[in-house]
């Protein structure tokens, strides 16, 4: 499953990125996250509770920053398992200034879903990782203004 978009968020490049590296913050701003746990340099263990379509379960795993190149870009390397599928996926995230007072975040990368997780339907998938994706940028804008 293809994971592609882009979103302009109200704050300078530098705390855009400060915050993509704040556990405590990502904890709060991910949909469905419950625990995010550094245990390690760039990487960490997930704890994740997400409803998809008819389908939910609880995942857990690792997740891991690679190509860091600070404050610009990143690759996010997710690895999930859980009753229902495993999800591993790998999403290469972009910032960039727009003004001194705006960032966009892109990214883009590809989700490969195994057990129910992949029967579950293309479609059914895609509505649901643009919801929680939309969910996502909400909670970051939320996060920036508090």
């Amino acid at each position: 499953m293809q994971l592609t978009g882009s979103h302009t968020l109200a704050a300078p490049i530098e705390k855009v990125w400060q915050m993509l590296m704040d556990t405590d913050i990502l904890a709060k701003i991910v949909p469905g996250v419950s625990r995010l746990e550094k245990t390690g340099e760039n990487q960490f263990e997930a704890i994740s509770e997400i409803k998809l379509g008819p389908v939910s379960g609880k995942f857990s795993g690792g997740l891991t920053l690679s190509d860091i190149i600070e404050p610009s870009t990143f690759t996010l390397n997710v690895s999930q398992n859980s009753k229902i599928g495993n999800a591993d996926a790998s999403i290469k995230i972009n910032l960039v200034s727009v003004d001194a007072q705006q960032t966009e975040i892109s990214f883009d990368g590809d989700a490969k879903l195994s057990g129910l997780l992949a029967r579950t339907g293309q479609r059914v998938l895609s509505g649901v990782a643009n919801t929680l994706t939309k969910q996502f940028f909400s909670n970051f804008e939320e996060e920036i203004v508090s």
